[in-house]
């Protein structure tokens, strides 16, 4: 039966995403003000598939508050990067700068809000993004950042990214972890059917000491992690 679901999952949901991933890029050459529904809408999509063909439901607790902040989630499967539309309200993701070298994707991805991650081209780079991140605080739109860099198992607990304090300090916003229990359903292959929580910590604010706030959102993301 697991089998035969994610094989329909499959069928159904990259089915899918030909025509939203494919809207998206056309609109992003000919209108990009009209991109947001595309993602949005593939987002939605795969959670409908998520529910009704592998069994798989998301459940939200704690409190998640609106506006401008820096969300910064636990990664522990793909789910957390195509769920984000959905999690949150027009959110503005921190990307890997590879990512916006796909072709299509990278344009679409400008068009709708993403601040471009450019780890090895220094101080420059990084007034770059701070200057991008800020355009989209003003209209008050959240952003989201992976803090520990990229996907990891559930269970473990590696160190955040360096870069990360330095954005939260030059942002001066305030931060929400948000724990993610997606490892041990959202598998690369076989996907299993239960539930996927998503656990909105207390609201961290802005201004404090490197040491003290990496130390609270490394604990708060990883509370789902037993």
């Amino acid at each position: 039966m697991i089998v035969l679901r994610n094989l329909l999952f499959y069928l159904a949901f990259y089915s899918g995403s030909v025509f939203y991933v494919g809207m998206s890029g056309l609109m992003a050459m000919i209108a990009p003000k009209w991109v947001r529904p595309f993602p949005d809408g593939w987002s939605w999509y795969h959670r409908v598939c998520l529910k009704n063909l592998l069994g798989i439901t998301v459940r939200e607790t704690g409190h998640k508050p609106a506006g401008a902040a820096l969300f910064a989630l636990k990664h522990e499967s793909f789910f957390e990067a195509i769920d984000l539309p959905t999690t949150l309200d027009f959110p503005v993701p921190f990307a890997k700068q590879e990512l916006f070298e796909i072709p299509g994707w990278g344009r679409a991805a400008r068009a709708y809000g993403s601040v471009e991650v450019r780890r090895d081209q220094g101080a420059k780079a990084l007034r770059t993004m701070m200057a991008d991140a800020r355009k989209f605080i003003a209209s008050g739109r959240p952003l989201a950042i992976f803090p520990e860099g990229t996907r990891v198992p559930h269970g473990t607990r590696p160190p955040l990214q360096a870069g990360f304090a330095g954005i939260y300090k030059l942002l001066g916003l305030p931060v929400v972890p948000v724990a993610v229990n997606s490892g041990p359903l959202y598998h690369r292959l076989w996907k299993r059917p239960g539930v996927i929580t998503m656990h909105f910590g207390e609201v961290i604010e802005p201004g404090l000491p490197r040491e003290e706030v990496e130390a609270r959102v490394h604990e708060a993301i990883n509370a789902l992690n037993d």
